[in-house]
């Protein structure tokens, strides 16, 4: 009789049980542990990704060339030969090159008119305020001058529409479209 009651008491179970769920239970802690490392660490690259995605925003934005005053044309009462502006940088932007004679990074001034259209024209640079270099720095002011006669293939008489982009070698690039009056009979014209 001894020996049965040993050999039920090895078949009685009941301890095993209170085992079973201890483990089912930090099976579940270590999976909930897991899967808010993964969430935590996507929350963490996702916002990472979308700060650097800001601050490439503003880094475009920075550099930008903004117009002061208007748009002088010369004109030798056929055609316009040359085109003035000023500039000067957008608010707190950072400087730009505007080395004419630069060959890489420098800013691009381009040129269309519907039937002509020239991607880098050649332009001057005249400083009016600020230091003597060739950077456009928070607030300086510089004189662009755009010889037309440069390309023998710009031919703006009265009437006609043309467009300039100008192109800093970071932030954004400034459009400039004007129509040239029906009167170029004067030497100087303001395209406001």
């Amino acid at each position: 009789m001894g020996r049965i009651t040993i050999a039920r008491s090895w078949r009685d179970e009941r301890g095993i049980t209170g085992l079973e769920t201890a483990i089912v239970l930090i099976s579940f802690i270590v999976v909930a542990a897991v899967f808010s490392f993964v969430m935590l660490s996507a929350g963490v690259f996702s916002s990472e990704r979308g700060r650097e995605t800001v601050y490439a925003g503003l880094a475009k934005t920075r550099g930008s060339i903004s117009l002061t005053g208007g748009i002088l044309a010369t004109s030798n009462q056929t055609q316009i030969t040359d085109l003035t502006l000023t500039a000067t940088l957008a608010a707190g932007g950072e400087s730009v090159s505007l080395n004419p004679s630069a060959t890489a990074n420098r800013t691009i001034i381009s040129y269309d008119d519907g039937t002509v259209s020239d991607n880098d024209v050649t332009y001057t640079l005249t400083v009016i305020v600020g230091d003597s270099d060739t950077s456009l720095e928070p607030g300086e002011l510089v004189e662009i001058g755009i010889d037309l006669t440069q390309n023998a293939l710009i031919d703006v008489r009265a009437n006609e529409t043309f467009r300039l982009e100008i192109k800093p070698p970071s932030g954004s690039y400034q459009v400039i479209q004007r129509t040239i009056p029906s009167s170029i009979a004067d030497t100087i014209i303001d395209l406001n």
